[in-house]
């Protein structure tokens, strides 16, 4: 099955289910996509519908263009490696010919610069992974200037969709923080002391993911109290660095939230070194990494909500379609799933 199929049908699936009155159902993603991204709510529906027309640019040949990419984190992060995996694969395989990418290297300053020289090389699309979501007018005007279409990937960008730029693609990220808190309160029976690894402050992510985690505990379990939050920058040696301080100053501390799987292992490495056994302290994360997933098996974990970073796909796809004069919507909100002691094991390999 192909994987315009796979979305296809998971596009009709959602319409029939909102054809009785019902709100967009969330599935997680089945194991025969082997990983890749599945459409969580119907196109159109999560804002209004934009077209070439009424974006104002012209159709191109997406495969002799010039397509640009930007990364915004070092790629010793399995999530950004996925995803720069993602889109060069893609972009082979449906004949791309001249696709440019660059690495911000976690400095947004260099992001901006790298987005702008793509914008004077003549890119005719971009696709964007933002390290900040502010901070991105200058880019926006040169692309608007010369009527390029963004579509930004994981985080999204604080601006006017259909024309600062024309998609967001990416996850629930307030939801993944509720999904999150759940699995904690199952992990320590909704009492006791929770802590939360920050990610890095200027973007989205890290605020839906506190604010879902926070609004789901309040809601659901009142005898669990955050007792300590500081950022770990979705860092492996700045997740250890702060548990280490976690564990001095909050020694009866029962679980652990980390915002990515990077800082839950740097937490792990932590906990090993005070002398810690798996399952003392109870660490729930979001990412779906395979190390991440084999820290489960191993006891480490409780569990993980997926983060899927294969946007190629469905980045090309949406570009594809918007080029056709197809109406996108302002949103395209992907379908995750979740990794605990019952399907761990067996779902390694469609891990990244």
């Amino acid at each position: 099955m192909s994987r315009t199929t796979i979305l296809a049908l998971a596009l009709l699936v959602t319409v029939a289910g909102c054809a009785k009155g019902e709100e967009p159902q969330t599935a997680a993603a089945p194991s025969s996509t082997a990983g890749q991204q599945v459409v969580k709510t119907p196109s159109g529906t999560e804002g209004p519908a934009c077209t070439l027309e009424r974006f104002g640019g012209a159709a191109f040949d997406l495969k002799s263009a010039t397509v640009g990419f930007s990364q915004s984190e070092k790629e010793a992060n399995p999530f950004r490696i996925a995803e720069t995996k993602s889109i060069k694969d893609e972009a082979a395989r449906i004949g791309i010919t001249n696709l440019k990418v660059t690495n911000a290297q976690s400095q947004f300053s260099k992001q901006i610069t790298d987005v702008e020289q793509l914008i004077a090389q003549g890119a005719k699309l971009l696709v964007i992974a933002p390290l900040n979501s502010d901070g991105w007018e200058p880019v926006l005007q040169q692309a608007a200037a010369k009527k390029v279409p963004i579509i930004t990937v994981d985080r999204k960008i604080n601006a006017k969709a259909c024309t600062d730029y024309l998609t967001f693609i990416g996850s629930d990220f307030y939801e993944q923080g509720k999904r999150a808190a759940d699995k904690m309160i199952e992990a320590v029976g909704g009492k006791g002391k929770v802590a939360i690894l920050l990610g890095a402050p200027g973007n989205n992510v890290t605020t839906e993911r506190t604010s879902g985690f926070k609004d789901r505990v309040k809601e659901k379990a009142p005898g669990i109290t955050i007792s300590f939050e500081q950022t770990g920058e979705f860092a492996r040696e700045k997740g250890q660095q702060v548990t280490e301080q976690l564990i001095q100053s909050n020694p009866d501390i029962n679980g652990i939230y980390a915002e990515n799987d990077e800082m839950a292992l740097g937490a792990v490495t932590a906990l090993k070194g005070a002398g810690k056994q798996p399952g003392d302290i109870k660490i729930v994360s979001i990412d779906g990494t395979r190390s991440a997933v084999q820290a489960i098996v191993d006891g480490w974990l409780h569990s993980v909500i997926e983060s899927n970073p294969r946007f190629g796909p469905l980045a090309f796809e949406t570009a594809s379609k918007f080029l056709a004069g197809e109406g996108i919507a302002e949103k395209v909100i992907i379908s995750d799933r979740e990794y605990d002691q019952a399907n761990a094991k067996d779902s390694l390999g469609e891990a990244y």
